[in-house]
């Protein structure tokens, strides 16, 4: 029986070295498929979601676990890899019966990082000649 290959035009995977700061542009242009608009659209979804989820991980609720998992599952969509390791660091603590509260000080600043690096694109992005 002949053997039949078809090419197929695969998306391209994530570096396995993130690039140098908080928020991988490369990767979040390829999931927005160059979009500018989804990616800002994206980016504010992420900037309302971080919130939210930080202040609730902030005070450990039972579900802390579920929500770093989901933190770290929407930070690695956008390209946000060291918000999504120390959040899967916050995760693994949790999980493992483990003291959370180093991880989730490194938690807090990788937010802040991503939060300022999103802010500043959507700023930039808002008054493209400033």
């Amino acid at each position: 029986m002949p053997l039949h290959l078809e090419q197929v035009d695969w998306m391209p995977s994530p570096p396995l070295a993130p690039e140098d700061g908080p928020l991988d542009i490369g990767h979040l242009r390829r999931m927005t498929l160059g979009d500018a608009g989804l990616e800002a659209q994206v980016l504010a979804m992420f900037l309302a979601q971080t919130d939210s989820l930080s202040v609730a991980l902030a005070g450990l609720p039972a579900d802390a676990c579920v929500l770093a998992h989901r933190l770290k599952g929407s930070a690695r969509a956008i390209g946000a890899f060291r918000l999504a390791d120390a959040a899967g660091q916050l995760e693994a603590a949790i999980l493992h019966r483990g003291d959370p509260a180093a991880p989730l000080v490194d938690l807090t600043e990788a937010v802040a990082q991503a939060r300022s690096a999103i802010a500043e694109i959507l700023r930039r992005d808002a008054n493209p000649k400033a």
